[in-house]
């Protein structure tokens, strides 16, 4: 009996740099621009991503990855609202220094958000991403947030949403998630 061996892929690609982003200031509901140079540097996605072909490209609905895949040369990526950041609630537009006066040792993994969302929130809306992007038998494209793409890639990996916290990711990078023995693995990371 044989069978085949899986090997669709995921690229994960994070928004070009906003001026919060630059600053380490958490943004998630906030629908900030790109900065000039978030602009140039998503722009040269395009040429990165040319020789390759997708089934699916979702971005998230804020305009700062609408954006970025529109300047890689995917004006018509489709929106999906489970893309978005995860809320940061109270601290939305603050560093996490900042948030470290008031709560020592914080992090968004394992410490309380204030009106926003818990890991298990991002976790089930980031699960329903997954199941949407295993139904399809080809490669997708996936433009979003750090937070959110870190999650993504734990979930992929079939671990808890907080295991996000080990995968550093870099505005306007492209990461690709894929299959070793169908089992979900990394391909690239931050490229």
């Amino acid at each position: 009996m044989t069978t085949e061996e899986r090997v669709d892929r995921v690229f994960l690609v994070r928004h070009g740099e906003t001026e919060w982003s630059r600053s380490g200031r958490h943004t998630s509901v906030t629908d900030l621009p790109l900065t000039p140079e978030g602009e140039r540097v998503a722009a040269s996605l395009k040429e990165r991503l040319a020789g390759e072909s997708f089934d699916l490209v979702l971005t998230s609905p804020r305009q700062r990855a609408r954006r970025t895949a529109e300047l890689a040369g995917f004006p018509d990526a489709q929106v999906d609202e489970d893309l978005a950041e995860w809320d940061y609630g109270d601290y939305e537009g603050i560093t996490t220094a900042d948030i470290r006066k008031t709560a020592p040792g914080w992090t968004i993994w394992d410490s309380p958000v204030p009106n926003g969302e818990t890991p298990e929130q991002v976790a089930a809306r980031l699960d329903r991403v997954n199941a949407r992007l295993a139904a399809v038998p080809g490669d997708v494209l996936v433009f979003g947030h750090s937070h959110a793409l870190r999650s993504l890639t734990a979930r992929w990996l079939e671990l808890p949403v907080t295991e996000g916290r080990h995968f550093v990711l870099d505005t306007a990078t492209i990461s690709t998630l894929g299959w070793e023995r169908d089992a979900p693995a990394i391909l690239h990371w931050n490229s």
